[in-house]
């Protein structure tokens, strides 16, 4: 597999985290487990709370994520664990219940944005909140097909494509994946203008 080039001489300054965990509840809901971390190499200090050590987080900020199959949001915890300023934990509470009802796909950013962006909430959280539907599409719908009687990578024969195709580069419905795997829902690639 392709691995990066060996980078030139560099010394380590910062690094972020972000990590989400799926579970499947015992009432059948869905939990995605957030967490997003940001530290420095070297001590730093910060306007309120002192010096810190290297290592020690700027931002350990945590959500869960209760969903239903349809990818609604059901419930919602979060917590500001370390952040720079206390009033941090203020964008951790009441803002972040107002995503409660939302359900993730198509223009999910704009909901977030429209529900917490700008000053109604948190830039960190926000990123959490968006980037768990990745999650939670890779979790519900493998396990759904995988434990619901499908067998893995099933595609269906006929009908409508699976929601991931036509959504990156390598699963274009004009592409050799979906040609060789899915025959039934491949189109035949547009020529170009100038092609012709």
């Amino acid at each position: 597999m392709p691995e990066l080039p060996a980078p030139v001489a560099r010394r380590p300054v910062h690094e972020r985290r972000i990590t989400f965990q799926g579970f499947l509840r015992d009432d059948g809901l869905w939990d995605i487990d957030c967490e997003l971390s940001d530290t420095k190499s070297e001590a730093i200090h910060m306007r309120e709370r002192g010096t810190l050590q290297p290592g020690e987080p700027i931002h350990l900020l945590r959500v869960r994520l209760t969903v239903d199959d349809s990818f609604t949001i059901r419930a919602i915890q979060s917590a500001a664990s370390r952040a720079p300023f206390a009033e941090c934990q203020l964008a951790a509470d009441a803002p972040m219940q107002k995503l409660v009802g939302l359900t993730m796909g198509p223009g999910w950013r704009r909901k977030i944005e429209g529900t917490i962006g700008g000053v109604a909430g948190c830039t960190h959280l926000r990123e959490l909140v968006f980037n768990a539907a990745t999650a939670a599409f890779q979790m519900i719908p493998h396990y759904r097909a995988t434990h619901g009687g499908g067998k893995r990578d099933d595609i269906p024969a006929s009908g409508t494509p699976p929601f991931y195709m036509g959504q990156c580069m390598t699963w274009d419905f004009a592409g050799p994946v979906v040609q060789r795997l899915a025959p039934q829902f491949y189109r035949r690639p547009k020529p170009h203008p100038e092609d012709s």
